[in-house]
């Protein structure tokens, strides 16, 4: 998504070259240097910060990598702003690993940052993504009415599909506050590192966080069903264990979200059979079948209105769509979304249509976003195309 051409946002953001702060006597009444970045992210409203030695500061702005108007970065310009903020813990993980993910607060909870610290040659390098403070309703964020019947299952598993950097983790919030407004539940949550910090409100919330409250997944994720909860978010599928930790949980009555890096919702089924050896297949396959509830494939686009909005595939599993998941016939399941228009399924198509209809995107972004756009460009003109017999 990001423009290789960045010199015209460049000209925009330009600011005043700012003082090398590293060599300044600490002051412990003042914020931490690095601060002054992060905050300038704030005030251009950047959905990412990245810094990297040999450059200055760059920021994502409206989707594009901008470079500021501020000197290039030295070694030790990022190990004096950025080491001195990392607790012991974080430290030796960093210095065994090479890396470490942390989320890091600006002020009295102004505005957090989720941050992956990491070396790259031998240097260090930093990416940040900078967390809304508050968590916005579905209607400002622009998903689609549906979302609100996927929050009311009593039970099963709730999956919200897209690349990095495609809001995965705003609207899996935004859909956590909306349970906790409607109903008196427990909302349990397993993170790394807390992104958003949630308000009790019908429901209660216990937000765990892996490293700071418990020793790991595992741990994390074992003593989930023992805490009494009602809905459990355990953050992303990433390995066999997270995964079978989910679907035991939505087999015990309880209703999981979880999040997984893949593009479509098809794709989110072959990405969760590739955490497994063949043999296993067909019973990850039955799991799925009897256990998941929806997909909703996210994808961010470059707005009219406001910088990026969301572009969403919705599947809901139905009797259709679960003999599909059983039987293997995964490159059918676009065919039954496009069936399922009535029970509340849309394809990205079908998404982009109704953001070029309401005015949100261009035709042109719709286009370049578009998995198939000879098709949306027969929808433009009213054209449904019709889904051959999959059954």
């Amino acid at each position: 998504m990001a423009s290789t051409d960045t010199s015209s946002h460049a000209k925009e953001t330009i600011i005043t070259p700012v003082a090398a702060p590293v060599h300044a006597v600490p002051d412990a009444t003042k914020e931490p240097e690095v601060n002054k970045i992060f905050r300038l992210a704030m005030k251009l409203e950047a959905s990412d910060v990245h810094l990297k030695v040999g450059c200055p500061p760059m920021m994502r702005i409206r989707g594009d990598i901008t470079r500021m108007e501020m000197r290039p970065l030295t070694q030790q310009d990022m190990e004096k702003l950025l080491l001195p903020l990392l607790e012991p813990k974080k430290r030796k993980i960093l210095d065994d690993e090479g890396g470490v993910d942390y989320s890091y607060v600006i002020g009295a909870d102004e505005c957090r940052f989720r941050v992956s610290l990491f070396r790259q040659r031998s240097r260090l390098s930093l990416v940040a993504r900078r967390v809304n403070n508050s968590i916005p309703n579905f209607k400002s964020l622009g998903l689609p009415p549906i979302i609100e019947k996927l929050c009311k299952f009593s039970e099963g598993l709730v999956v919200v599909a897209g690349v990095t950097g495609s809001g995965k983790s705003t609207s899996i919030a935004s859909m956590l506050d909306f349970v906790a407004e409607a109903e008196p539940l427990h909302i349990l949550t397993c993170e790394d590192p807390i992104e958003f910090t949630f308000s009790d409100k019908k429901a209660y919330f216990n937000q765990r966080e892996i490293g700071l409250d418990c020793m790991d997944w595992h741990k994390a994720l074992k003593d989930a069903v023992r805490q009494d909860p009602d809905v459990i978010l355990v953050g992303e599928l990433r390995d066999v264990e997270t995964f079978e930790a989910a679907i035991h949980a939505a087999e015990t009555g309880h209703l999981v979200f979880g999040t997984i890096h893949a593009a479509s919702s098809g794709t989110t089924i072959n990405r969760i059979l590739d955490l497994f050896p063949p043999e296993k297949h067909s019973a990850v396959r039955q799991g799925l079948a009897n256990n998941l509830k929806a997909v909703i494939a996210q994808k961010l686009v470059k707005g009219l209105k406001k910088g990026r909005v969301p572009t969403n595939e919705i599947m809901i599993v139905n009797p259709t769509i679960r003999k599909l998941i059983i039987d293997s016939e995964d490159s059918k399941i676009p065919d039954a979304i496009r069936i399922g228009y009535q029970e509340g399924m849309q394809d990205f198509t079908e998404s982009l249509r109704q953001l070029v209809e309401n005015g949100d995107i261009d035709k042109a972004t719709a286009l370049e976003y578009a998995p198939n756009p000879e098709q949306l460009k027969m929808a433009f003109k009213g054209i449904r195309v019709a889904a051959p017999g999959i059954l």
